[in-house]
């Protein structure tokens, strides 16, 4: 079982990037807390997530699962949860107050949403933390990644967590090129960051809070709080022949 974070784990790149940057732990999920200190680097969260599910003592399921749900594993969902027809819940997972999980939805581990989300429709979600009123809505991929309160991912957006030489993951900071210690890292949201329909996070992506990445594009790197990426193109037509 993987130990809590403490001050000492981090403190080569605590003074480079922190959690606290991008956003707070919600009291909805405080009974993490001990996992993830603010002044930790936020993908050193990532490493944490199994370990905080694992620690987690889970009552019963409280509510009725429809029968088209799969549930396998250690999971709690609250009883506010709103279930659809049909879905696939692996543990360890934690599903918070009020979120909604739509038709199709696949969360396949280490997974742990607070209050007030939405886990999408044909979407899927794998060793990730959602924080309060994420929504990821539509055909969604949120593997090996942290979203911050009220985050949103328009229709098709990915956060993609594999380099194509499938080497460690590193983060690009203005000075210098930070190893996270992961094969596998997709993307860190701000608080209320968004990210436009059919865009793609390259791995180890760090987005600011209200930081807005345009439909439509490929955006890796760090893009600072109130920031908007976009990628301007030329459209030419012409006459289709018969």
């Amino acid at each position: 079982m993987r130990k809590p974070l403490v001050s000492s784990d981090f403190f080569v790149i605590k003074f480079l990037v922190k959690a606290s940057e991008f956003f707070a732990l919600p009291p909805s999920l405080a009974r993490f807390a001990a996992f993830f200190p603010a002044g930790a680097a936020p993908w050193d969260w990532l490493k944490q997530i199994g370990a905080a599910l694992e620690a987690a003592q889970f009552g019963a399921l409280e509510l009725k699962i429809p029968a088209g749900v799969h549930i396998e594993g250690r999971v709690w969902l609250h009883a506010s949860v709103k279930l659809p027809t049909h879905a696939t819940i692996i543990g360890p997972a934690y599903i918070g107050s009020k979120t909604e999980i739509r038709p199709g939805a696949f969360i396949r581990g280490n997974v742990i949403a607070g209050e007030g989300c939405v886990l999408g429709n044909s979407s899927e979600f794998k060793n990730c933390l959602l924080l309060d009123d994420v929504q990821a809505p539509h055909f969604n991929y949120v593997g090996d990644s942290i979203l911050g309160n009220g985050a949103h991912l328009g229709a098709g957006a990915i956060c993609s967590n594999l380099r194509l030489d499938q080497a460690e993951v590193t983060v690009r900071l203005s000075d210098k090129t930070v190893k996270t210690g992961l094969k596998k890292f997709g993307a860190i949201l701000g608080d209320k960051a968004e990210v436009g329909c059919n865009a793609v996070l390259n791995p180890g992506t760090l987005l600011g809070p209200r930081a807005l990445v345009m439909p439509a594009m490929a955006f890796g790197g760090i893009l600072p709080a109130d920031t908007i990426a976009r990628v301007r193109q030329t459209v030419s037509t012409i006459k289709r022949r018969d």
